[in-house]
């Protein structure tokens, strides 16, 4: 079973790479050329900025997604390391467990939008592809996030409390650029505050 969940890892991990990567190369690179084209040759591209944006869109959707597996996106952990580490776990779970039930919701109804979008036939008006297919990126990308977050809440469930605690991210930045000296001097001087 453990072989079928690492498959399924390097697939969305995969995934949502190469999307998030070509989305904003591409995106930047087709901006980059259109305003070459307007502004030294007097033409661009109609469709440009159209395209631009829905690959800006799948991007971002697509690095949100990979975030979740790094731990990346933004949190709050100041109350987790005030409390004892089996209330920690706790609030933990709960944090992960509303996440992912808010992501599978918005899954769900990206689903029920992408019939109706479907249904409606409705096209863009640069490009004039089907906007079913821009809005594809939305089931699918929080999907993968709620993948994630299923993986995370299984590994707080397995993991003993004590070792659940973060350390604050102040903290592993500072210890990265300058080791323990760095961290030591930073919280004298701050008084111990970070």
């Amino acid at each position: 079973m453990k072989i079928v969940f690492n498959i399924i890892d390097k697939i969305i991990s995969f995934i949502n790479r190469y999307i998030a990567v070509i989305g904003i190369v591409g995106g930047v690179a087709l901006a980059f050329i259109n305003v070459v084209g307007r502004y030294i040759f007097n033409s661009s591209f109609t469709w440009a900025s159209e395209l631009t944006i829905y690959l800006f869109l799948w991007s971002t959707f697509f690095a949100s997604a990979y975030c979740f597996k790094k731990d990346a996106h933004i949190s709050i952990s100041i109350l987790l390391e005030k409390v004892n580490p089996k209330v920690a776990k706790i609030l933990m779970l709960f944090s992960h467990i509303a996440t992912l039930m808010f992501l599978l919701a918005v899954a769900y109804y990206g689903v029920e939008y992408l019939k109706f979008v479907y249904e409606l036939d409705e096209t863009s008006v640069d490009l004039e592809i089907p906007m079913w297919i821009v809005y594809l990126v939305i089931p699918i990308s929080f999907f993968f996030a709620s993948y994630r977050v299923a993986e995370k809440i299984f590994y707080i469930l397995k993991t003993p409390a004590e070792n659940l605690t973060k350390v604050s991210e102040t903290k592993m930045v500072l210890k990265d650029i300058g080791g323990d000296e760095v961290l030591k001097e930073v919280e004298i001087k701050r008084g111990g505050l970070l």
